[in-house]
């Protein structure tokens, strides 16, 4: 049974792609795409209930796996390099041949035929990174598929190419399994390179000057982690003259003599980890990928692509763990959360704000990679799962708004909750996940912070990170309750509770009626829904499925960091109580909206600005300090001319430099 379900994680998204790409029927390929997510959830949820296992394909319709795992990787990267001549790009081309030249020599020469029993080694972290995969990557390509209408009909294209678009937005589900199910080396480098083809493909997909543009960035900014990928390989056989280390998990649960001789292979490993979750100075091609259509834009995010840089370096971290190099990747990973943070705070841009805001969680995920103690991995893993949720979900609320306004600017979502109030809400409660208890982000923070106190300049940088996320998230969420647009809500007789479910399902566009397309209303939901439950959950998940993660890591060793009571998890020197801290929301929450709907209560439709107002409500004037009549213009202010992106970002970059030579300079001694 555990082959069956292994084989449909992995390869049904490849078929069901294929079969996307060759099917011109809208509606029937809408329905592979349901139906494949649908069965890739409940192959997870069986697998997870199945628990951990390995597994050995041995032959595929008669040929060995292995082979066909190596032909493939070769058949890729000379795709890749022909794209790059295409493209007329040497830099691209030069990455590429630096895979292709010593990969060769490896295969050929070094350790022809390599093969690591058991190939697929699945325990608690893989379950988890394939429940997020399969569940979130699915409802944000059942999502894509009222979206890619719109996104294409605003386009006016002739042709559609909605078959390559979902091709490689399903085989990216399939490559992320495949990753994270990998104890070879060698087919996790694979699904790895399949991971970066794909993204590539998907942000250039609207062929425009500056898609083509940001995809070439984001393909040779992968290729530098691939060309590490490769040299670690090759640093593992050198070092060690022995294909053992090339199965995962005896490569982290080495031998004590022989962590001087894999340090260097780590850091490698860790540098492509850096490049694929886009962390300082490789920010630049996440939000690059802003361009491309928003499922890309979510699916990168949330459950593909970046997660595996994450996923590499909390896998890899118990097998650093106590060393300079583990020190090194928390300061990295912490630097990288506050200044992606403070380049957050300057934008207006919700996209971009998105992205910053994905840098920064995915560095704060590493930092607790690095910082390698029981309770930091807790955190990360939970930052995982919480940040792929809510994300996912901020996501796509952006790709709807924009759709039906036409701006991405949060400036123009002020007071948009008159007009969409279903996404509008969906909105905040993603943006709320995102910073206030008791949602699990804040309380992953709060386990990140307990577990840097003894690295101090990490623990400074996380909390002044943590604060900087609180400003943007609480402004951009601020926005859509306020302004002139605001005003009296249609459904005052209706009881609070009624109101509230029926506006979760009415106004996913202006002037929204019942039959909403519910590729677009159901992904959602789910998504805010499943961020609410998750949060509650929050003591059964970490006693399910995190706690295991942690104990498996380092067996006989593992100390428990925090223990679960009747309201939420408690530690030496706090406590975070979910379950009252959730009751006490959900009641203020109802008395505000009760105090909404009773008799006078009115909304001014502008601010009182210290002076006389203008006679007429309906224009929002007042008289300036020149005696003159002006206009009401809310707004933020974004000091691009102190922190701008142009200002900051150069620094930024150079200083992560500095951090990764001396990461380099120290392992190599």
């Amino acid at each position: 049974m555990v082959d069956v379900l292994i084989g449909v994680s992995i390869l049904l998204p490849f078929i069901a792609g294929l079969l996307c790409f060759i099917i011109g029927n809208a509606k029937t390929r809408a329905a592979i795409i349901v139906t494949t997510g649908v069965v890739l959830t409940a192959s997870a949820l069986m697998l997870f209930q199945n628990g951990p296992c390995t597994y050995t394909p041995e032959t595929l319709l008669g040929v060995s796996v292995n082979s066909i795992i190596t032909f493939f990787d070769f058949a890729l990267l000379f795709i890749i390099l022909g794209i790059a001549f295409k493209l007329g790009n040497p830099l691209v081309i030069l990455l590429t041949l630096l895979q292709i030249v010593p990969l060769a020599y490896f295969e050929l020469k070094m350790a022809p035929h390599v093969e690591v029993a058991p190939a697929f080694y699945i325990d608690n972290l893989a379950l988890i990174m394939n429940l997020i995969i399969s569940i979130v990557g699915s409802l944000i390509c059942i999502f894509g598929i009222r979206y890619m209408e719109e996104h294409e009909h605003h386009l006016h294209l002739k042709k559609s190419r909605q078959p390559r678009f979902f091709f490689f937005l399903v085989i990216f589900l399939g490559a992320m399994n495949g990753l994270v199910f990998s104890n070879s080396l060698l087919w996790l480098y694979f699904f790895w390179e399949v991971t970066t083809f794909c993204s590539f493909m998907l942000i250039g997909h609207d062929r425009t000057e500056i898609a083509i543009k940001n995809a070439t960035r984001a393909l040779w900014m992968n290729m530098t982690g691939g060309v590490a990928f490769v040299g670690a390989i090759i640093a593992i056989f050198y070092k060690t003259q022995s294909v053992e280390y090339f199965s995962l998990q005896n490569l982290i649960n080495h031998s004590p003599e022989m962590t001087g001789f894999l340090l260097f292979p780590f850091a490698l490993l860790c540098f492509a980890g850096f490049t694929k979750a886009a962390q300082v100075p490789f920010q630049s091609w996440l939000c690059g990928a802003m361009v491309a259509p928003t499922p890309v834009s979510a699916l990168l995010h949330s459950s593909t692509m970046v997660k595996a840089g994450v996923y590499l370096v909390v896998r890899l971290a118990p097998g650093f763990q106590g060393t300079y190099l583990s020190t090194i990747v928390a300061t990295f990973g912490a630097f990288t959360f506050v200044t992606a943070s403070a380049l957050a705070v300057n934008m207006s841009n919700g996209k971009k704000i998105l992205a910053y805001s994905t840098i920064a969680n995915l560095g704060l995920i590493i930092a607790c990679a690095g910082i390698n103690t029981p309770a930091a991995i807790i955190a990360a893993i939970l930052l995982i799962i919480f940040h792929a949720v809510s994300k996912g979900l901020l996501f796509l609320c952006v790709g709807t708004i924009e759709h039906a306004i036409g701006s991405r600017d949060i400036e123009d979502m002020r007071g948009l909750y008159n007009t969409m109030p279903a996404v509008s809400r969906i909105t905040i409660i993603g943006i709320l996940t995102m910073m206030l208890p008791p949602f699990g982000m804040l309380m992953s923070k709060w386990m990140a912070m307990e577990a840097a106190a003894n690295i101090p300049w990490v623990v400074v940088m996380v909390a002044l990170g943590s604060g900087l996320t609180v400003l943007f998230w609480a402004r951009w969420a601020g926005l859509f309750v306020s302004g002139p647009q605001l005003k009296e809500q249609e459904l005052k007789k209706e009881s609070a509770i009624k109101a509230t479910i029926l506006t979760m399902i009415r106004g996913f566009y202006p002037n929204a009626k019942w039959n909403d397309p519910a590729s677009i209303k159901i992904p959602l939901v789910l998504l805010a829904m499943g961020a609410i439950v998750l949060s509650m959950a929050v003591p059964w998940i970490y006693t399910i499925l995190v706690e295991p993660v942690v104990a498996s890591y380092r067996p006989g060793l593992f100390v428990e960091p925090f223990k679960m009571g009747p309201f939420g998890l408690s530690s030496g020197v706090g406590a975070f109580y979910v379950l009252p801290v959730f009751l006490l929301s959900i009641v203020a929450y109802l008395f505000a909206v009760i105090a909404s709907k009773k008799n006078g209560h009115r909304v001014v439709s502008a601010p009182y600005m210290c002076g006389e107002q203008y006679p007429d409500p309906s224009q929002p004037k007042f008289r300036s300090h020149l005696n003159t009549w002006r206009d009401y213009l809310a707004g933020n202010v974004y000091l691009q001319e102190f922190i701008g992106e142009s200002k900051i970002s150069y620094w930024i970059n150079i200083l992560s430099l500095i951090i990764l030579i001396v990461m380099f300079g120290e392992v190599v001694r």
